[in-house]
């Protein structure tokens, strides 16, 4: 398994990587456990507790079409996916992308996902029983989330044409501290997960302009499958980007976490929130965090 840091390291001594960059023990143990009481992790973990959290808060969210959690309730999977072209199943507590299956759009009797994948009823059933079964939550028993699919705006469509781009922004105390956007590649299968290949672009906070990219671990300036530049540009609706996150922050008792938000021709809809946000980010923005989670009262503040 590779390094998390190894770039990082590659351009800050080794004295200046213990004050800079955050490691996963100094995470877990200095903010995520200081900041956020275990109980209250559920809350980012289950997407169901979360949308409505924040839809009461006034946070815009995907709508939620239809949840289903027992075999029994599959009956009527048919009649109920027959009124939707396009839309998201998703597990209700799964990390990480797993088990998420995007619709794009149907034909004739079947419909297809967006790397161009064909599914029938029975694949849609089959999946949605996995769910409910606890594949991609840990075996634990799991609901099945059928969703609005978030379509992206067209800025975000011309930079991420291969899947829906997010944004990740990382808080604590209710302040934005680091953020980037993660964009899908022909190599994640459109998924903008950073392990699967998605590059993942670091974004200065102050004025939402792109800094600096990774893929693969390696430093970039184009998509690898567009060729077109990643940094550089001022990311759109950034101010509503941050008055988001900090409403996130304002609404949840979690006060470390990283929230993920999409850009809609609107504005923004938040996807999710995690309360262990991932240390990659640092690699994207080529800057350790742990200086500005000093600055966001950390325990050595």
């Amino acid at each position: 398994m590779k390094n998390p840091f190894s770039m990082i390291s590659n351009w800050i001594s080794a004295r200046e990587n213990s004050a800079r960059v955050l490691g996963m023990n100094e995470r877990n143990l200095h903010y995520i456990y200081v900041h956020n009481d275990r109980k209250h992790f559920r809350l980012a973990d289950h997407k169901l507790l979360t949308k409505d959290i924040l839809r009461k808060a006034g946070v815009p969210v995907p709508e939620t079409y239809k949840v289903y959690g027992s075999f029994y309730e599959l009956g009527s999977l048919e009649n109920d996916l027959s009124q939707y072209r396009d839309f998201v199943i998703k597990p209700a507590q799964g990390s990480g992308g797993d088990g998420i299956i995007v619709v794009a759009e149907r034909k004739g009797q079947d419909w297809t996902g967006i790397s161009g994948k064909r599914y029938s009823v029975f694949d849609f059933k089959k999946h949605i029983s996995d769910i409910i079964f606890g594949v991609y939550s840990f075996d634990l028993n799991d609901q099945a989330v059928i969703e609005e699919r978030v379509v992206q705006n067209s800025w975000m469509s011309a930079l991420s044409p291969l899947g829906l781009a997010d944004i990740r922004v990382i808080l604590c105390m209710e302040e934005p501290v680091m953020s980037m956007t993660r964009i899908p590649t022909k190599a994640s299968n459109g998924k903008a997960n950073l392990h699967q290949g998605a590059i993942g672009v670091g974004i200065d906070i102050e004025s939402g302009m792109t800094t600096h990219a990774i893929h693969a671990d390696n430093p970039v300036s184009v998509h690898p499958d567009t060729g077109d530049q990643v940094l550089g540009l001022k990311i759109p609706h950034w101010d509503k980007v941050i008055d988001a996150s900090r409403a996130i922050a304002r609404a949840v008792p979690l006060k470390y976490l990283g929230v993920d938000i999409a850009l809609t021709e609107d504005g923004v809809v938040v996807l999710e929130i995690n309360v262990r946000p991932g240390l990659q980010i640092q690699n994207a923005n080529m800057r350790g965090l742990r200086a500005a989670l000093l600055r966001e009262g950390g325990p050595d503040a």
